[in-house]
């Protein structure tokens, strides 16, 4: 849901990118401060989560294969780590523009039609992720209201995996708030270079730019 124009647009135009922190005005700053807060907090639990999926499923392995003795709970309470560090993490993974990007039409459009695709790209994003949103609320109050539980022999409630799913998706859907925002008081390409996408393409983009870019002599 991202795309992977901003970093190397960003690092092209180096008086642009050192703006890249561009503040929002008025209460919306306070809000975007509070969210990257939060987005790092969550980053930190969603990589402890993972960790800990792979060690209960590394328990259970143990105790199933060489002790013999059964478990009912290892494979969902993995599932509900990997959702919660999947879904609570998307909206730190968006504020660096890091989601899986199509690249195909970038080199193609010019960079003012890129940085016009990106906004009309975050407005659609918004609003599929708010109906995703919308709907993970309503499950929840679903399970909830009717004592939802899995099918499993352990049988935990659901209202767990889709608290997770309807609190990320709504924390996703104020990222995309907060970047169109961006866009929409700074002008379009304040959606592009703010928090620039971070990944291995990103990087070998700007060694490259770097290589190309004339040498200045020292500054005086």
């Amino acid at each position: 849901m991202s795309h992977a124009f901003d970093a190397a647009s960003a690092a092209a135009e180096p008086d642009r990118a050192a703006a890249a922190r561009a503040r929002l005005p008025g209460p919306l700053a306070g809000i975007e401060a509070a969210m990257s807060g939060l987005n790092r907090v969550i980053l930190l639990l969603g990589g402890g989560a993972l960790v800990a999926a792979c060690l209960v499923l590394s328990y259970s392995v143990v105790v199933r294969y060489f002790l013999k003795i059964p478990t009912e709970w290892q494979d969902e309470t993995a599932v509900f780590l990997i959702v919660g560090a999947t879904f609570l993490s998307a909206a730190g993974v968006q504020a660096k523009r890091g989601h899986v990007a199509i690249e195909a039409l970038t080199g193609l459009l010019s960079p003012q039609v890129n940085r016009l695709r990106l906004l009309l790209a975050d407005v659609i994003s918004l609003a599929f992720v708010a109906f995703f949103a919308w709907k993970s609320w309503t499950l929840l109050h679903e399970a909830w209201v009717d004592g939802q539980i899995s099918q499993s022999t352990w049988g935990p409630p659901l209202w767990i995996p889709y608290s997770l799913m309807a609190v990320g998706m709504t924390l996703l859907a104020l990222q995309f708030l907060l970047q169109i925002a961006e866009a929409v008081t700074s002008g379009p390409a304040a959606a592009g270079f703010a928090d620039p996408k971070v990944g291995l393409g990103a990087d070998l983009n700007v060694d490259q730019i770097d290589r190309n870019a004339p040498q200045k002599g020292p500054a005086r």
